[in-house]
């Protein structure tokens, strides 16, 4: 038998998730869009919504999702060699054309209306935002990012 490739123990995974989303239809988009794009798993931070009238896919019957009652909780239990990369509008964030997405990761998005917790910002070990004035529907800002994520890979 031939040995295995290292290749293909670099292809990654990510997963993506809302902290303290605002709207159940907002997660029922977000959660259609990880599984066209490839999304390893879904989660949610804070406020829990069951299955989604938007999710016509069923992503949640289709990929693991996961809740967590609090951030603390959720980064306890992030996956071993996984970086936490948050989306959030501010100022020592990365731009998203610049950024390279790492092999392991999970994407934090927050709602649109308080955005990422400070302890979240403050744990992330990347921040990435985009080229706008303002905040863009999470829906929307998370699939924005898992399109960047697989147009650069």
């Amino acid at each position: 038998m031939p040995p295995m490739k290292v290749d293909n123990l670099k292809q990654g995974f990510f997963g993506i998730g809302i902290q303290n989303g605002k709207t159940p239809e907002n997660l029922g988009v977000l959660w259609r869009s990880a599984q066209n794009m490839g999304a390893s798993f879904i989660f949610t931070i804070g406020n829990r919504y069951a299955k989604q009238a938007c999710d016509t896919h069923k992503a949640v019957g289709a990929m693991p999702y996961f809740h967590y009652e609090t951030f603390e909780d959720f980064y306890t239990h992030l996956p071993k060699g996984a970086m936490l990369v948050g989306v959030e509008l501010t100022e020592e964030a990365e731009p998203l054309e610049e950024f390279k997405h790492p092999r392991r990761c999970v994407y934090l998005l927050g709602a649109e209306d308080h955005g990422l917790s400070k302890k979240a910002i403050e744990k992330a070990h990347f921040l990435v935002k985009f080229r706008s004035t303002y905040s863009l529907n999470v829906s929307v800002a998370g699939s924005i990012v898992m399109y960047d994520r697989g147009m650069k890979q």
